[in-house]
């Protein structure tokens, strides 16, 4: 069976949320706050997966345009930000990329990522290596 795109149903999520460029952490957070209700649906409609890929690209915009402007992230900041997205511990990184020391270190900027390291975390998070280096 093919799920077929509702505009009607469209229109009453555009209605409710309002998607429009994000200009400020405030209108960031209240995207994120949707995306949040979204992700956890459990079987979303055509329409609010329309929404969500809408909103993950605003987000993404903004992040990218307020966090770095023309700079590159650091690495032990990826890797926070990959964990909290992941709702990963520390504590699962253990034995993937050290001991509970070395993890801890990583995590809180002690001990920078070896190029190992990276390339575990890249598999591990399914993203280019380079993002940890």
């Amino acid at each position: 069976m093919t799920l077929t795109f509702n505009l009607n149903q469209y229109n009453k999520l555009l209605i409710k949320y309002q998607p429009k460029m994000i200009k400020t952490e405030e209108d960031n957070e209240k995207a994120l706050a949707f995306v949040e209700e979204l992700m956890h649906r459990p079987q979303r409609t055509p329409e609010e997966d329309q929404m969500y890929e809408l909103l993950i690209t605003l987000i993404e915009k903004f992040e990218q345009d307020y966090y770095s402007p023309g700079m590159r992230s650091h690495p032990q900041s990826m890797l926070l930000f990959l964990m909290e997205q992941k709702e990963i511990k520390p504590a699962d990184l253990v034995g993937i990329i050290g001991s509970q020391k070395t993890v801890d270190d990583i995590v809180n900027g002690k001990r920078e990522i070896s190029k190992y390291q990276a390339k575990t975390l890249g598999v591990f998070f399914q993203v280019d290596s380079s993002l940890f280096m």
